[in-house]
């Protein structure tokens, strides 16, 4: 009886560490999924490994796309000061008045 009782600890551990890793939810997630499609897909194994992979490398997709609108709001920052500094220089060089020499 004490083997079954460690063999449970053991169990609950590793089902502990599974969901503090998000894996359950992950799988959930992925068998959901499935369970929703209008159609069953002809290979549920296929199915799976596509969504699950998909779940997986969208918290690393979300990263990399927000690093990416960091540097887009940076650039777009820079290039919106060179454009006051061009528009400023630009005011010295031509007549307020709009008048056009002929």
């Amino acid at each position: 009886m004490a083997h079954y009782r460690a063999s449970d600890s053991k169990r609950e551990q590793f089902r502990r560490y599974l969901e503090k890793g998000g894996v359950v939810d992950s799988l959930t997630s992925v068998l959901v999924a499935l369970y929703e499609q209008p159609e069953r897909p002809s290979n549920a194994l296929e199915f799976v490994k596509e969504h699950f992979c998909a779940a997986g490398l969208a918290s690393a997709d979300t990263e990399a796309l927000q690093q990416e609108v960091n540097d887009l709001r940076q650039r777009c920052a820079r290039l919106e000061e060179e454009n006051k500094d061009l528009k400023t220089r630009l005011q010295r060089y031509e007549p307020e008045d709009g008048a056009t020499a002929d």
